[in-house]
């Protein structure tokens, strides 16, 4: 077994111990490192010659990226019955080994202990960050890529490892809150002036050898091991600690709305713990800590938003082909969408030409990437360097010819079949045969477009959501005939472009609108049934939506709403079922209220298209009634209205794997990102009780709400999406 920790003593007595986990581009702590850092620490702290002692990585650029999920996994399993004792224990041993850093062999006087300096050459994420925070002076490499911080809560966690109580107790509850409630990351020369590392230099490692040579025994007391500590800002029960904590509580309430249990568990852990002694403070985080990982939320979010997610951008569906890396892409339509395009792909690296019907568009859509550059160049998230980089990489232009050489094209021209097929015979002209041809649309069938390629198993869909720098998901459409390569390529374009990609086939409105456009039309069915719009917006942001229906279809535009009604019911004709919806959409556009691009639509805007509130006027056509139903009826129907689509959607093959249905419902329209994804919130709420809910649903509101059949089999066996046997394998 290959050591993940080593250690070597210099002539000077500075015992250096150096985490590298093989096989690994980046520090990952599992059991085995924890065990060696343990015997390590004991060594140097026992043997007279080690006058102190340096943590380090031998990764170049990083010191770790976290922990290895596994260990939690194995603490619950080898609880068997009794898991919150197992998960308990095992933090509390980890605590164990870090304390053991922080006291470095000191009696109960502070005495006798020696220097524990940590030097980072770049990265420290999680478990990363905390092991540092134990030592007794943290050095930073002046790497301005590196990230430090603990951003275990973006994935349903807290820092458990000593992390919260640590840097609450080290910057007081208020300088810690926005690293620790908002897992915001920060490179080495901003974690030094917030307080989270202590020095920034070019050799942290030398730095950190000289500091423990010249280390006094009160450098390696920390504060809250010294007599007579007080927390920064206030405990709890100071004036100003009072007030912190009031503050918040209800800024964590007001942000999760009650949904998220690792935000409040944190704050209650470091609330509680800033009442009793260091070690006390500790056990009171690993008790909160344990809480978190036994309720299915944090179970969900860390299975969808870790697991799954880090699991499909490597490719956990890819087709078995040849390398399809993108190296010239041609990008037809430079409007908003096509200009989001080609800047995401000339950041990555990639050579870019930019089409539209004039020299003057395509400039426009290129120039979209010089504005993007300045304002991070502002924000210092970019460089002049970089900007011009990018920039060199996008050719504007309106000749086809220039398409020449690429082995990728994205067209983003109108939603209109007719357009659509134009461009698409044109560039099919210009480009080589091995050229894969991407559209990106949102509801177009892939199949009908493929018909204006001589080659239509090199031809696939690409839904970008927009903003295309902001959104992280990409829906990859295949086509009846679209073959491995072409899904290979597309899967290739979007993990060089940094954005997480799932697979779907064919069909109306593929996933993400199939599962959006129901939960739009539910809000407004409520209007046109009295219910009150600040219920239906209040109980879908209670329930984790990050925006009401109502708000949604503003966004989006009502305008747009009207189009893919016609449209939709064109197609379906009488089986069309949303008549009702139609009546409140089609009676806002007649008034003008097209939404948010418009300044009016069920919201009110001001001059600068900031929300006012509601607009009041909706009350006279859709009066609110005197009986309102209860927020969580309104809460189930807007949830079961997307989750029941997601479960059809696999059961028609539009799905293949629920990972991809759970990550692309988070990352494409945040569903109630809590909850881990529809298929995961299906199973908190278990099978049983999910199809009789559907049943009680279809009585009151519908046959939109019918149980579908893969659903009732799974109440009939009680069994669950992710343990069913049928996706084990993928899942």
């Amino acid at each position: 077994m290959t050591a993940e920790f080593t250690m070597e003593t210099d002539a000077q007595g500075v015992a250096t111990i150096t985490w590298d986990t093989p096989g690994k581009s980046m520090n990952v702590m599992s059991l085995q490192g924890f065990a060696e850092l343990d015997a390590h620490m004991d060594a140097a702290l026992a043997d007279d010659a080690v006058t102190g002692i340096v943590i380090t990585s031998g990764k170049p650029g990083s010191f770790a990226g976290g922990m290895d999920l596994n260990i939690i996994a194995k603490m619950r399993e080898d609880g068997g019955d009794d898991p919150a004792k197992s998960i308990f224990e095992g933090i509390m041993k980890i605590h164990a080994i870090l304390r053991k850093i922080e006291r470095a062999g000191m009696d109960d006087k502070n005495k006798g202990g020696k220097p524990v300096a940590c030097a980072l050459p770049g990265t420290a994420l999680g478990i990363g960050f905390e092991i540092p925070l134990a030592c007794h002076r943290i050095f930073a490499a002046d790497n301005p890529k590196a990230k430090i911080g603990l951003p275990e809560i973006m994935v349903g966690i807290f820092p458990g490892a000593g992390g919260t109580t640590r840097l609450s107790r080290k910057l007081g509850a208020m300088g810690a809150s926005p690293f620790l409630l908002e897992g915001k990351l920060s490179d080495p020369k901003k974690a030094k002036s917030a307080g989270l590392v202590d020095e920034v230099c070019d050799d942290p490692l030398a730095a950190a050898k000289a500091w423990v040579l010249e280390a006094k025994p009160s450098d390696i007391v920390k504060p809250w091991d010294d007599k007579g500590w007080k927390m920064p800002g206030g405990a709890p029960y100071h004036p100003a600690g009072f007030m912190t904590f009031v503050g918040a509580s209800a800024m964590v309430n007001g942000k999760t709305k009650g949904v998220y249990p690792a935000a409040k568990a944190m704050l209650s852990a470091v609330y509680e713990g800033a009442l009793v002694p260091f070690d006390t403070a500790l056990k009171i985080e690993a008790r909160w800590f344990t809480s978190v990982l036994l309720d299915p939320s944090s179970s969900a979010m860390i299975r969808s938003l870790f697991i799954n997610k880090e699991a499909l951008e490597k490719g956990a569906n890819r087709p078995e082909v040849a390398d399809q890396k993108v190296r010239r892409v041609g990008v037809i339509g430079a409007g908003m969408m096509g200009a989001g395009i080609a800047l995401v792909s000339a950041m990555a690296g990639i050579e870019v030409v930019l089409l539209d019907q004039s020299k003057e568009a395509a400039e426009k859509g290129r120039a979209y990437t010089e504005g993007y550059m300045e304002k991070g160049i502002a924000r210092k998230k970019a460089t002049p360097e970089k900007k011009e980089a990018a920039l060199a990489l996008i050719t504007a232009t309106d000749d086809y010819a220039a398409l020449k050489g690429c082995d990728l094209i994205v067209e983003a021209v109108f939603e209109d079949p007719k357009i659509k097929a134009e461009v698409t015979a044109e560039v099919l002209k210009h480009v080589g045969e091995d050229c894969i041809f991407a559209t990106n649309t949102s509801t177009l069938p892939i199949s009908e477009l493929a018909k204006a390629s001589e080659s239509p198993e090199q031809f696939i869909g690409i839904h970008f959501f927009s903003p295309v720098e902001k959104m992280m998901l990409v829906e990859i459409i295949r086509g009846k005939a679209t073959g491995d390569r072409a899904v290979a390529k597309a899967l290739d374009f979007v993990r060089q472009i940094r954005k997480t990609p799932i697979v779907v086939n064919d069909a109306r409105f593929f996933y993400a609108n199939r599962c959006i456009i129901p939960y739009i039309n539910e809000g407004i069915r409520m209007v046109a049934e009295g219910v009150s719009p600040a219920l239906i917006e209040n109980a879908a942001r209670m329930a984790g939506m990050p925006l009401g229906p109502l708000q949604l279809v503003d966004e989006t535009s009502i305008e747009l709403g009207v189009k893919i009604a016609k449209a939709t019911k064109a197609a379906m004709g009488e089986a069309y079922p949303d008549g009702a919806v139609d009546d409140v959409i089609f009676w806002m556009a007649d008034q003008g209220r097209m939404g948010r691009k418009a300044g009016a639509g069920f919201y009110s805007y001001d001059d600068k298209g900031k929300r006012t509130g509601l607009w009041e006027g909706l009350a006279a056509q859709y009066p609110v009634a005197d009986d309102q139903p209860s927020l969580t009826e309104v809460q189930h129907r807007l949830l079961f209205i997307q989750s029941l689509e997601a479960v059809r959607a696999l059961e028609d093959g539009v799905l293949t794997d629920i990972r991809e249905g759970d990550v692309g419902a988070i990352l494409g329209w945040g569903f109630a990102p809590w909850s881990g994804g529809p298929f995961s919130w299906l199973d908190i709420l278990g099978a049983p009780y999910a199809a009789e809910r559907c049943d009680e649903l279809t009585e009151a509101h519908g046959d939109r709400f019918a149980c579908p059949e893969l659903l009732r089999e799974m109440a009939g066996k009680n069994r669950s999406f992710y343990g069913s046997a049928s996706q084990s394998a993928a899942a």
